[in-house]
């Protein structure tokens, strides 16, 4: 399997960043949060700041350049070419929103919409590589796409990105999909990311296909607690799973995002 310049897989997520039109409030609310540290790299990168836990580049937030763009987390995928990667989501049916532009010297991104409408980013890597911690409290752990449109988005992604899909429905008791790298078995270790299917049940018909990130925490309840006083939401309360404890939060400006205590693994 190809891998992009700093070694990481083609692929794997390796990085994300919220767009908030309050930067300064979301500084307030992830720092207590997650615990994290901040650093804003200027007005020449319009403002974009990194975040940090325990000196580790784990996240950024970036103020919104119009109000019309939605107020979202986002996860990118490592491309080791980031204009190959476009041509590939074009000729699968996607739609580039944005790029493949230079980002100075950190790297060159992208930013795309699966057929289903969920957009992501792509990240070819500089001198940012990435995520430098990860799996750990107060780092990225996951990402999952929830789509309408299962058939189209699951020949997507194989398309792109060479994902392999293995149906967990059984075991999730929805539909859903996990994501490994090509010639890879399901298994911890390689598991990259999932697919859930949308129905009317549990979604709103309004609310548009998305990716969700989840954030590693030592006590998810705890963190469910902290959201709602810093004035976030909880939309889906702390429950048992597999692969730990989650839950599904919106920050105090409306961007979704999970939690989960890897450590309870295996209780659900």
């Amino acid at each position: 399997m190809s891998a992009a310049p700093d070694g990481i897989p083609e692929g794997m997520p390796c990085w994300a960043d919220a767009m908030l039109p309050d930067v300064e409030a979301g500084k307030r609310f992830y720092g207590e949060l997650f615990g994290w540290t901040f650093e804003d790299s200027g007005g020449e990168y319009g403002h974009y700041t990194q975040a940090f836990h325990d000196g580790k580049n784990v996240a950024a937030l970036a103020p919104k350049p119009d109000g019309r763009m939605p107020t979202t987390w986002s996860v990118y995928f490592a491309s080791s070419d980031a204009a190959a990667t476009a041509r590939r989501i074009h000729a699968a049916g996607g739609t580039i929103v944005m790029g493949p532009m230079s980002v100075g010297p950190y790297g060159t991104m992208l930013m795309a919409a699966d057929p289903g409408g969920a957009v992501f980013g792509v990240w070819q890597a500089g001198s940012h590589k990435g995520f430098e911690k990860r799996g750990e409290p107060g780092a990225y752990g996951w990402t999952e796409v929830y789509t309408r449109d299962p058939k189209a988005v699951d020949a997507f992604y194989e398309a792109v990105f060479g994902f392999q899909g293995h149906d967990v429905s059984e075991q999730a008791g929805i539909d859903f999909a996990v994501w490994t790298p090509p010639g890879k078995p399901l298994t911890p270790e390689h598991a990259l990311g999932g697919r859930a299917v949308m129905d009317d049940d549990r979604f709103p018909k309004e609310m548009p296909a998305h990716y969700l990130t989840y954030f590693v925490v030592a006590d998810c309840d705890e963190a469910a607690a902290t959201a709602r006083r810093l004035r976030g939401r909880v939309l889906r309360d702390p429950q048992d799973s597999p692969h730990g404890r989650f839950a599904v939060l919106a920050d105090d400006q409306s961007a979704l995002f999970a939690v989960i205590d890897l450590s309870r693994a295996g209780r659900g």
